[in-house]
């Protein structure tokens, strides 16, 4: 039997042997390379935390007091460690242990986050509210140095730093990178700690202090702080959080659990807000991801991966930069998954990753703007949301010429709920002057970016699905700037029964429906909009001109580009049926994308029986104008 079998929960590892904890990390890490190269997900990050997450559980008492990860893919060996190791091998699969933190899995899952930056946050407001319940527990806030590139960390260190009596301990785990290299003022400093010749030296001195110093809590913390300092003062990356009047311990070796330990022990004595700086190897432990210069194994990556629409985007952006100097490019620490490196490398000096940062991204792409250039923003379509502010008053009000390319747009399946794109949709339907597109395939996406580039004077977006790009499908005809992409008869302004309008990657789903329901007997057309906002009118003509129109999309039904085509017709008297499809609003479950779409009814057979009951219902009743309702499948609801 392994040591790793023997762990029920964290209290197993208090009476564990220095021998039995060195075997444990050993098969751990086995365990993590074996598990996620069948499952996918994040590899990198999981093998440089295994010490950490060890002294983290001997040295405090979770789910009493609480661990809160920043960001939660960082949680592999914290869900080994708290009774799910004989469920690890469905990570990431559907039914089975979701990639990130959740509630409903365990007790000592604080936070289901995903996104950076946040941790800190949450800390600061858990450990409040146990000071003013009297309530004698500690919250621990892990961090890595890419999650301070984000200016929610800085706001809520401002916060800590005033409240003195916070049992908060804060880990920075500093390995130089998010996804890839950290950028910015603060990933410098402490470049130069951990490049400094003098910091190995440095560091084992510090760790003989705190093997020696005896656990007496703030007057003995304070001893072993004033000797560090005189030797850390000419590194001094620490005065950035000393000057804030947060407690500094290290740089402490992460990789080192005894010494993590000694750390660990010290902050929770102090009684205060104490930040303990960990440095650590991304990968660490399996050679092949130290050695993997792009982002050492940040997320395992398929071998023979077909070509997706990332590749797509990020060849044409290239071939846009060679015509058009004025086009830069901005990322948010996201430069290989956004697809922008290759523009990077052949255009080093127009592109600029500001860190995990998306809200200063868009306002600076704003002034980008103003200056005479014409930035493109690379994000998740999940990630916009941080930024909606500044892309409504910072670029929209002012009109400025950003085009904006969410990637991992609709339903992405394995990473769950919080990285699912099916909110950018509707968000974006607010924002007064901007230009959206949702291109069906890749000769559409490089069309469109094309197109988006042209508009100087308005923001303009481009979103578009996760994976393998869909296989293109021509048009037959035009009608304004929507493609017909299926027609009954010889005329579409003739119109049909049915008119199918398929956004973005659910146009081939649409062409999928329209098969189905020739094969009944209906006549049908299919159009994609190619630009769904604003609203062609033409679309709104040839909706006149149907018995029935039918919306599919994925994105949330709420506000969605279903909605908008329902108020256009309204506002212009049309009176055709509309039902719109889409994501029904609620957190999705982890599982494939495919999985996903089945259950909630975004499927070319559940959308074509659903439409031939509406049809049959509307045959059975009197037509109105008002949008059919939800028949009760999910993705009418």
């Amino acid at each position: 039997m392994g040591v790793l079998e023997t762990v029920g929960g964290p209290a197993d590892l208090r009476g564990m042997t220095d021998h039995q904890l060195r075997e444990l990390a050993t098969e751990i890490r086995d365990v993590l390379v074996e598990t996620v190269s069948r499952t996918g997900g994040h590899l990198g990050p999981n093998l440089g935390m295994v010490e950490i997450t060890l002294a983290m559980h001997r040295v405090f008492d979770s789910p009493r007091d609480r661990l809160v990860y920043d960001t939660g893919h960082q949680t592999y060996v914290h869900k080994l460690l708290t009774g799910r190791a004989p469920q690890f091998d469905s990570l990431r699969q559907q039914g089975g242990l979701s990639g990130y933190p959740s509630q409903a899995e365990s007790e000592h899952d604080v936070v289901e986050n995903s996104h950076a930056s946040t941790s800190l946050s949450y800390a600061d407001g858990l450990a409040k509210a146990y000071r003013l319940r009297g309530e004698d527990r500690h919250v621990v806030a892990l961090i890595g140095d890419g999650g301070l590139t984000g200016g929610m960390a800085w706001e809520a260190l401002n916060n800590i730093a005033a409240a003195k009596d916070l049992k908060l301990v804060i880990i920075v785990n500093d390995n130089g990178r998010s996804y890839s290299p950290t950028v910015g003022g603060l990933a410098t400093h402490l470049t130069s700690l951990r490049t400094n010749p003098r910091y190995e030296k440095i560091l084992d001195l510090i760790k003989r202090n705190l093997g020696r110093t005896p656990y007496v809590g703030p007057p003995m913390y304070e001893v072993l702080h004033g000797v560090k300092k005189g030797l850390k003062d000419m590194l001094a990356p620490q005065g950035m959080f000393e000057d804030l009047g947060l407690k500094y311990v290290g740089p402490v070796d992460g990789h080192d659990r005894q010494a993590m330990e000694d750390a660990l022990a010290k902050a929770k004595a102090f009684g205060g807000p104490v930040i303990v700086h960990a440095v650590t190897q991304k990968g660490f432990g399996y050679a092949a991801a130290e050695q993997d210069e792009e982002d050492n194994f940040h997320q395992v990556r398929p071998k023979n991966k077909p070509r997706g629409w990332t590749e797509v985007f990020a060849d044409e952006l290239v071939e846009i930069g060679h015509r058009r100097p004025d086009v830069v490019a901005i990322t948010a620490a996201m430069l290989h998954p956004t697809g922008l490196a290759p523009f990077a490398q052949e255009f080093p000096d127009r592109i600029f990753d500001v860190g995990i940062a998306e809200q200063h991204a868009v306002t600076s792409a704003a002034g980008l703007a103003m200056g005479g250039m014409h930035p493109v923003v690379g994000l998740y379509a999940t990630f916009l949301n941080r930024a909606f502010d500044q892309l409504l008053l910072d670029v929209a009000l002012h009109k400025c010429g950003v085009t904006f390319v969410l990637d991992r747009a609709g339903v992405t399946g394995d990473d769950g709920a919080s990285h699912n794109g099916m909110w950018d949709m509707s968000l974006l339907q607010l924002v007064p002057g901007l230009r959206l597109a949702a291109p069906r395939d890749g000769s559409r996406l490089r069309e469109l970016l094309n197109e988006a580039i042209e508009v100087e004077d308005a923001p303009t977006v481009l979103r578009y699905a996760k994976g393998e790009v869909f296989p293109d499908i021509e048009a037959v005809d035009r009608v304004g700037d929507c493609d017909v992409l299926v027609k009954t008869g010889t005329s579409v302004t003739a119109g049909a029964d049915v008119l199918l309008v398929g956004i973005g990657s659910m146009a081939a789903t649409a062409v999928d429906v329209a098969t189905r329901l020739q094969d009944q007997g209906f006549g049908v057309t299919v159009v994609d909009p190619r630009w769904v906002k604003p609203v062609d009118p033409k679309l709104v003509e040839l909706a006149g001109k149907h018995k029935f129109v039918v919306t599919i999309e994925d994105n949330g039904r709420a506000g969605g580009c279903g909605s908008a085509i329902c108020q256009a017709l309204r506002d212009a008297g049309v009176t055709t049926p509309v039902r719109d499809f889409g994501i029904p609003q609620q957190f999705l479950d982890h599982a494939k994308r495919d999985a996903v779409l089945t259950a909630i009814g975004l499927t070319g057979q559940g959308l074509a029986r659903d439409v031939i009951e509406m049809i049959a219902k509307h045959q059975g009743d009197a037509i109105t104008s008002e949008p059919d309702t939800a028949s009760g499948r999910p993705g009418g609801a």
